[in-house]
C-alpha cells in the first residue's frame, strides 16, 4: 500500500503486520511493489500512517488508487436554536408556516441558516433532529411537523386547554442527501402567543 504527502486535510491508515510503504514519486497513490523500487522502502508492521491531501472531495472523502475511501474525522456537523422571545414575526403569516428561531446556540459548520431557520445536509449521512415547539396562553391545538425537502416526515401535537405553555416535541434520524433541506412547519393552528423557549437541533450521526 502507498500515499502521499500533502499539507492540508489529513487522513489516517491503520497498517497491517508486514505491510511496506513506498514512498511513490509526485506522491501518487501506488498500486502494487514493484520488484526494484526506485523510492525507498520501509517496514511498518502494525503502525499507521497519515495520508494528507490539498483537495478532498465535497463530501470530505478521498478516494486512493486502491479504492480505499477515507472520510475526514473533523467534517463535523450539529446547530441548536432557540426563540428568545415571543414576539411573532410577520414571516408567519405566510404561505410556508415555517417556525422561525432567532438565536442559534450552536452551530458548527454553518449549515443552519437563522434568516431562514433551514438546515441544509452538506453531505450524504445519517442526520439527528429533534424540536420542542412550545404554544403560550393559546387554546387552540397545533401541529408541528418536521418538513424533508417539502414534505412531513414526523409531527407533533399539543393541545391541552387548561394549561398556559404546553409544548409539541418529536425526535427523528434521517437518511438525508447533500443539500438536502429541513425546517420545521406549523401545519395546524396557530402560534399568535409566541413560542418562546421553543427549540429545534440537528447533528450528523455519521456520514455514508
Amino acid at each position: 500500500m502507498g500515499g502521499r504527502e500533502r499539507d492540508d486535510s489529513c487522513f489516517l491508515f491503520f497498517l497491517p503486520a508486514q505491510s511496506r510503504l513506498i514512498f511513490a514519486k509526485q506522491y501518487k497513490f501506488t498500486d502494487e511493489l514493484p520488484s526494484q523500487p526506485s523510492s525507498p522502502v520501509m517496514d511498518l508492521p502494525g503502525k499507521c500512517l497519515v495520508v494528507c491531501d490539498s483537495s478532498p472531495s465535497a463530501d470530505g472523502a478521498i478516494t486512493s488508487s486502491l479504492g480505499i475511501s477515507v472520510r475526514s474525522g473533523s467534517a463535523k456537523v450539529a446547530f441548536s436554536a432557540t426563540r428568545s422571545t415571543n414576539h411573532e414575526p410577520s414571516e408567519m403569516s405566510n404561505r410556508t408556516m415555517t417556525i422561525y428561531f432567532d438565536q442559534v446556540l450552536v452551530n458548527i459548520g454553518n449549515h443552519f441558516d437563522l434568516a431562514s431557520s433551514i438546515f441544509v445536509a452538506p453531505r450524504k449521512g445519517i442526520y439527528s433532529f429533534s424540536f420542542h415547539v412550545v404554544k403560550v396562553y393559546n387554546r387552540q391545538t397545533i401541529q408541528v411537523s418536521l418538513m424533508q425537502n417539502g414534505y412531513p416526515v414526523i409531527s407533533a401535537f399539543a393541545g391541552d386547554q387548561d394549561v398556559t405553555r404546553e409544548a409539541a416535541s418529536n425526535g427523528v434520524l434521517l437518511h438525508m442527501e447533500r443539500e438536502d433541506k429541513v425546517h420545521l412547519k406549523l401545519e395546524r393552528g396557530n402560534l399568535m402567543g409566541g413560542w418562546k423557549y421553543s427549540t429545534f437541533s440537528g447533528f450528523l450521526v455519521f456520514p455514508l
